[in-house]
């Protein structure tokens, strides 16, 4: 029976895909839900635009279609270096490549279909126990969700900025019209920077660059990563560009008291594990069932286990970041045992449990990085 002492029984601050998804999570479980963001949809963030399989299936627990939206799709993922290149499939399904705004709209068209308010261009201007400050008016919830990104102010109104941040990188983002399209999402490593190749629909990719170094200008920028360059010859911009900061960071907690927080708010992993937004939609689904039991520590326990894969692939990922003899010994080692690259494509997207690589598997990578 809902409690009507309060006007909602979850107030979300942010109305990205993390705060959406919160919000829809809640709604399936017959929760009241509000959000209010001070920004109008489709909301646009650079990104790599890429949904792995693993991210596609959570967006479909949620209700989410993106029947009718433009997008694209991709088999799997290709390494691509100077001298040599790998890919590796999916070992079922396929991702999804979508614009970020194309995202936005398809989860705002299923919160509206399920019954959450939407509040665009309402600005929070603070919280005090269940009461949310919107300005003139305030709002009483029984939980209030901090989903409002990295500089989330919802965190440091309840006292929950202590982190550990791992890592702090730049990343430029804008999409291009190609004559063909990549059957793969294609990571081109540079020096100092990679760049992602992800298609979003049948004629148009979204590229980002990334790099721990301030990048400047965009078409400079890629000329430094010649398997790139070569890609997008002739190829015509279809969008303006577009820059975002990629954090690596863990929080002690993502809750104290009624407030809890998702997605970004709540720690966040480099975009090259290509795991953003599925952590999201897991984080608002483990959310949403914390709330029903009413006990919003199985969420922080839940929110650990989430993290832990992600986490394990971003160190073992950057690792190639950080060395340029290191990258090429693991290119090399890919391309000699592409198994190896196939059964870690299959840790990556949860088809298998990271203990179940194997020692064998193991060894005999550390055998072809030595001897590459």
């Amino acid at each position: 029976m809902l409690d009507q002492s309060f006007d909602t029984d979850v107030f979300v601050i942010g109305g990205g895909p993390a705060g959406i998804a919160a919000a829809i999570a809640a709604r399936q479980r017959g929760l009241r839900a509000m959000v209010a963001d001070v920004l109008c949809p489709p909301i646009d963030k650079a990104c790599g635009e890429g949904l792995m399989p693993d991210s596609v299936i959570e967006l479909r627990r949620l209700g989410v279609s993106l029947a009718g939206h433009a997008q694209g799709s991709f088999r799997g993922i290709r390494f691509m270096g100077p001298q040599s290149s790998v890919q590796a499939d999916f070992p079922s399904g396929l991702g999804v490549g979508v614009r970020r705004t194309t995202l936005h709209l398809a989860l705002a068209e299923r919160a509206l279909q399920c019954g959450v308010e939407l509040l665009w261009q309402t600005r929070v201007d603070g919280i005090s126990g269940n009461w949310v400050n919107l300005g003139v008016r305030k709002i009483r919830s029984r939980w209030i969700v901090g989903a409002d990104g990295h500089n989330s102010l919802v965190r440091s109104w309840a006292g929950l900025n202590r982190a550990r941040e791992f890592e702090r990188r730049i990343a430029l983002r804008r999409h291009f019209k190609l004559p063909k399209m990549p059957t793969h999402v294609e990571i081109h490593w540079g020096d100092d920077r990679q760049a992602y190749l992800t298609p979003v629909d049948h004629n148009e990719v979204c590229v980002a660059l990334i790099s721990k170094r301030k990048l400047d200008n965009f078409d400079y920028e890629l000329r430094r990563i010649p398997s790139l360059t070569e890609t997008l010859a002739g190829a015509d911009p279809t969008s303006k560009v577009r820059g975002a900061l990629s954090l690596s960071n863990r929080l002690r907690n993502v809750s104290r008291g009624n407030v809890v927080l998702v997605g970004d708010a709540s720690g966040s992993v480099d975009a090259i594990t290509g795991e953003g937004l599925a952590l999201s939609f897991r984080q608002a689904l483990a959310l949403a069932e914390a709330f029903t039991a009413d006990d919003v520590s199985l969420y922080q326990a839940a929110h650990r286990r989430i993290q832990k894969l992600p986490q394990f692939m971003r160190r073992a990922m950057l690792l190639m970041d950080k060395s340029a003899t290191l990258r090429r010994r693991t290119l090399a080692t890919f391309d000699v045992e592409p198994e190896l690259f196939q059964r870690m494509l299959s840790v990556h997207v949860g088809e298998i449990p990271l203990t179940s690589f194997g020692a064998g598997a193991l060894a005999r990578f550390g055998w072809q990085m030595v001897s590459a």
